[in-house]
This record gives C-alpha cells, structure tokens and sequence, in this order.
C-alpha cells in the first residue's frame, strides 16, 4: 500500500526546473518613507528606492483611487496550470490594510509584484494581486523597505509555469545581509526556506514576501479546498529548532478563486508552492 502525499501538487506546463529553489543576496538597506498621494503605487515606490535592484517593501494604512486588481483563478488554457481572474475596478478610495511587494526590476526599468489586504468603498473586505501602474496612491501609505543593491530580483521567463517571474539575479559583491530566494512550483515552502537558510548560513532570519500555494494547510487544521490562491505573509521566520536546524513559522493572509480570504498560521511540511514563492530573508 502507498503512502498518502503530504500534500496535493500541481501539474505544470512545462519542464521542472532542475534548481527547485533559486537565491541571491547582498549587503542590507532597510528604510522606511511615506508614499505620497497623487502617484501611481509603482511609481511612489521606486522613487525612494533608486539604486536599489531587488527587495520586499512592506505597505500599511492610506488609500487608492483609483483601485485596479486581480483575484486568482483557474486556467481555461492548457499553457498555465492557474491564471488570473478579470480585472476589478472599485469606483471610490479604497482603504488598504496592509500589502507586501516584491521589488526588482522588469526591462530594465523597476517593477513590483504586490498582494494585500484592503477595504472596498462598499466596505467589503477582499485581497488579491494589486496592478502597481494601475492605482493611484489617494491618502499617504506607509512603506517599509529591506532591499539591496547586491542583487536583483528580475523578471525573466520561466519554462516550468510558462509565465514571466521574478527571479533572484546575483550582481558583483559580498552576499550578505538580504537574500532573495525564489521558489518553484510543487515545492513544500518551508522545506525550501529551511534548505535555502541552511545553505546561507542563516540560524535565525525574518521572511517576508508573497506567493501561492496549492490547497493552503492550516495549523489549526483548515484545508483550504482552492488549487489558485495568492499569498501573503504577514509574518515570518525562521528559528533554531532542537537540533540546531532552521524551523520555518509562516502566518499568512491568502485568498481563494472565490474571494474568500483565509488567515492564520500555516502547517509546517504541508503546502506546495502554486506558481512561485518570492521571499527576502534578513538575519536576525
């Protein structure tokens, strides 16, 4: 008799990529500013952070107006295993809670790949993938930002999934301080974090940023019955476990193909990345 799976994985389109996670660090800025009202999310971001080539920035508090975003979906197509849902555009402000964003670059010219949390002008609550050139900074949002200019997080094809993704770019210089680490599709996340910070010498790190997961595993025992999901930690990290080893916490914030949003702290060994995981990992 077999073994029952840890978890349900995801057939992707393409073929698997023989690194099954990809990391790049660089020597540490962190730095917190205001996003200023009148600009578009992406451009409010990168201005503050020019010479910085990849990183996590975390947003709280402020509004959007205008407010354009995505929810995760199933694929009708046979070249993506999930895709994205329509574009919602909530006529009003919208009030965020609280978002993270990938920071890096894209043709050259900066990019962000963002999820959050947020309050609709109905007063709904919903969450999901954020369009950075879409929506417009309204009330000032707080920013809080660990990047680096020792490596860069690139957007750049990714044969497995068949999407574009960020993806952690080395540059010259000392590794240290930040490290970028992608993870790819069907991976268990804290297998992968736990690899990736025992190779980087890192006993004891915070980790922040965005991903999806297939059929997201509760602590508390929840399963969360949805292929397609968008992922946010909201907080993370990685600690000494009693032998010595790295044991990752993960508490998210991640949303279904029906809106619903689900949150709390994730079961260690059991949720397989969907797409992609993007993480900054900063000791501590």
């Amino acid at each position: 008799m077999s073994a029952t799976p840890a978890f349900t994985t995801l057939a992707q389109p393409g073929p698997a990529r023989p690194e099954r996670w990809l990391a790049a660090g660089g020597a540490l800025l962190h730095q917190a500013f205001d996003l200023a009202p009148g600009r578009t999310l992406l451009d409010a971001v990168a201005g503050p952070l020019t010479g910085m080539r990849g990183g996590v920035v975390h947003l709280s508090g402020g509004s959007f107006s205008p407010f354009h975003y995505v929810m995760p979906a199933l694929s009708a197509d046979p070249r993506f295993a999930a895709y994205y849902s329509e574009t919602y555009r909530p006529a009003g402000e919208t009030r965020l809670e609280r978002a993270s964003a990938t920071f890096g670059e894209r043709d050259g010219a900066p990019f962000l790949h963002v999820h959050g949390t947020w309050i609709e002008p109905d007063g709904r609550r919903r969450a999901g993938h954020l369009l950075p050139a879409e929506v417009v900074v309204a009330q000032p949002i707080r920013a809080e930002a660990w990047v680096t200019a020792g490596a860069a997080w690139r957007v750049e094809p990714d044969a497995e999934t068949n999407f574009s993704l960020f993806t952690p770019a080395p540059l010259p210089g000392a590794e240290t301080g930040c490290l970028l680490l992608k993870i790819q599709p069907n991976e268990e996340i804290h297998a992968a974090i736990e690899a990736a910070a025992r190779a980087h010498h890192l006993a004891a790190a915070r980790v922040r940023g965005i991903g999806s997961i297939v059929r997201p595993a509760f602590a508390d025992g929840r399963v969360i019955p949805t292929i397609a999901s968008e992922v946010l930690i909201r907080d993370g990290f990685v600690r000494p476990g009693p032998d010595g080893g790295p044991v990752v916490h993960l508490d998210i914030a991640v949303v279904d193909v029906a809106g619903d949003i689900h949150e709390g702290v994730l079961k260690r060994g059991a949720n397989p990345a969907c797409i992609t995981f993007e993480l900054t990992l900063t000791p501590e």
